[in-house]
């Protein structure tokens, strides 16, 4: 992500744009894939509006899960469950940490050790001779693929650990593409100092309201994503509905974002503000399997994406008020919208083709499970396609 990070950091907002432009047009002349409007993060972040990890004005527009739980009891309860809402903690809550009291790794003459206790969880390495050691302050994941830490040292500054959790490894490795074979020091083998942009930048997507008129602020944001980093800042939207309440009106209370209206492109862009757009992945130089991190991107080179199709959004599949569904034939029904049975006829509205092997769990054989070498785990490849035995993996 070194090409957004510095395009970030720019600070004429003309000059941004003309060195975005210029990257556009030298990326469309290399890929033969069609882009119909699809945008980098950075790019929506500038447009007038909405749009998720984007820094609020107001601590007091945000009214938290609670409020929106008065008018919207069975999503805000259930929204409280998913990996979304859960997905950053502080470390001395993370469950992953106290059932894993003591897990190590080491690499040439760097040990690394991660010691859980009621009170906090110490992180220590040593080569031998010097011996560095730190509480960790937060958890980034729910650790069904990994989860990774942040600590702050004297300066009071935040420092990336060096090792994630890994569920399948059920120890810790190295942090996903923070290796390092050869450190020049204890230090460097240690952390990695993350920067005031880049941590407006974490929390922006494992957290909600955690940057408020430009200023990160640690100790009152709303842990996970919750209702107002989908929806934007609620205060308005609470007062309208109220407002209509009291009056007997029965409409639909304004001043609140509703991605459900977003048109096939956006929608997915939506999801891909911490998921990765397709451009995201494009301007960042991600290669390779790596890239099956990113759904949104892997999405876009579905052929049945086409132009964008609503049928074939993240939302379609996934209900972000719901917990992961896991099962395969839990999406059936979504090939089903686009897809014909065996014998009969393919419409306008339905143009797949009837799939001459299987009937159910469609996605077992249409969306593999591809292995990720740097965190230790398979995720499904959202690229839908016929899958080929021993074929390279499509970019």
């Amino acid at each position: 992500m070194q090409l957004i990070l510095a395009l970030s950091k720019t600070s004429s907002s003309c000059k941004t744009a003309a060195l975005c432009a210029t990257l556009i047009f030298f990326l469309c002349s290399l890929t033969p894939l069609p882009l119909f409007g699809q945008l980098s993060t950075l790019d929506h972040l500038a447009e007038p509006g909405f749009w998720p990890s984007q820094p609020g004005t107001s601590r007091s527009d945000y009214v938290g899960s609670d409020a929106c739980a008065s008018c919207h009891a069975a999503k805000a309860a259930s929204q409280k469950n998913t990996p979304m809402a859960q997905n950053a903690k502080h470390a001395g809550d993370s469950a992953i940490l106290h059932s894993h009291p003591e897990m190590r790794f080491a690499i040439g003459p760097y040990h690394y050790e991660i010691k859980t206790n009621a009170r906090h969880s110490v992180y220590t390495v040593t080569d031998g001779t010097r011996t560095l050691t730190a509480n960790l302050l937060w958890a980034f994941g729910i650790g069904r693929a990994g989860q990774s830490y942040l600590f702050k040292r004297d300066d009071g500054k935040f420092y990336e650990a060096r090792v994630t959790y890994f569920d399948t490894l059920k120890t810790i490795g190295f942090t996903p593409a923070r290796d390092l074979a050869s450190p020049k020091d204890i230090e460097e083998a240690m952390f990695r100092p993350v920067g005031a942009a880049e941590v407006a930048r974490c929390f922006g997507c494992h957290t909600t309201a955690s940057t408020i008129a430009g200023q990160f602020e640690e100790e009152k944001l709303l842990l996970g994503v919750t209702c107002e980093a989908c929806h934007g800042a609620g205060a308005k939207h609470v007062a309208s509905a109220q407002a209509q309440l009291l009056a007997g009106m029965t409409d639909e209370p304004g001043a609140i974002f509703n991605p459900a209206k977003l048109n096939p492109a956006d929608s997915v862009d939506f999801c891909g503000a911490c998921h990765s757009t397709w451009w995201d992945v494009k301007l960042s130089a991600v290669k390779g399997v790596s890239t099956a991190r990113s759904q949104p991107y892997r999405l876009e080179g579905s052929k049945c994406w086409g132009k964008g199709d609503a049928r074939l959004t993240c939302m379609a599949c996934h209900d972000p008020h719901n917990p992961l569904q896991t099962d395969a034939s839990d999406y059936d029904g979504v090939c089903a919208a686009c897809h014909v049975k065996a014998g009969e006829q393919k419409t306008a509205d339905h143009p797949g083709e009837p799939c001459p092997a299987n009937t159910k769990n469609c996605v077992s054989c249409h969306m593999e499970k591809v292995y990720v070498p740097e965190m230790h785990y398979k995720f499904t490849d959202h690229r839908i396609r016929i899958v080929r035995p021993n074929e390279a993996f499509p970019e």
